[in-house]
């Protein structure tokens, strides 16, 4: 995929008024086919990271991203598309089997894609158990998983506010992790295996407590 000027625009804006931390950029392969898997701290996150990156990761985005009217909509639209969003209705779920499949469409052309196994972002700073779509990506795939910790991103919205704080934070990006590679069709167990390890890693690269259960949208709770 081609990188977008937004990209780049958004990526100088983040590092000169946030002056974030950014350690283990080498770790991103440089061609080919990556997952990455990021803790999930705030609504910045996938924007932060699709900035930083020194390739191109698409995540899912909320489609009001790209629909809404006026300059901040037409802005908003650019960024997301040039970044590599995918839009989805709300409500979906982006572990969805149709959702997983959309990203192992980009993964076969070569591309990188990003998916948080907490499955939404936790409002108490607690580390929740992965579901386990990017443990079913990783072993159809093949394809190198990154993963990624997030320190401090909460405090640029916090959880409840619509307020937005200049605060510098730290992303950690760890060494690719290898899996086999057995396709679709792989028991339940090793999936649920190769999401905790991922999940292991994040933790490590996070810092951040455990909590014993999944985390869950404050819609369902």
């Amino acid at each position: 995929m081609r990188i977008d000027p937004l990209k780049d625009v958004a990526a100088t804006l983040i590092k000169t008024v946030l002056r974030p931390t950014v350690t283990g950029l080498e770790n991103v392969p440089k061609e080919g086919g990556f997952v990455v898997a990021s803790n999930h701290l705030s609504f910045f996150d996938s924007v932060i990271i699709q900035a930083l990156m020194p390739r191109k990761v698409s995540f899912f985005a909320k489609a009001e991203y790209f629909t809404t009217p006026g300059i901040k909509g037409r802005f908003m639209k650019a960024f997301f598309t040039g970044v590599g969003s995918i839009p989805v209705q709300r409500g979906e779920q982006a572990a969805s089997v149709a959702a997983l499949d959309q990203l192992v469409e980009i993964l076969d052309k070569g591309d990188g894609v990003g998916i948080y196994p907490e499955g939404t972002r936790s409002r108490d700073g607690l580390l929740y158990r992965g579901r386990t779509g990017v443990g079913w990506l990783a072993l159809t795939t093949g394809v190198p998983v990154v993963p990624v910790g997030l320190i401090g991103t909460d405090k640029l919205q916090p959880a409840g506010s619509n307020r937005i704080r200049l605060h510098r934070f730290t992303m950690h990006i760890g060494e690719p992790l290898h899996f086999e590679h057995p396709g679709a069709k792989h028991p339940l167990p090793m999936r649920r295996k190769v999401t905790d390890e991922i999940v292991d890693a994040i933790a490590e690269l996070s810092g951040q407590e455990r909590a014993a259960g999944y985390n869950q949208s404050p819609s369902v709770e």
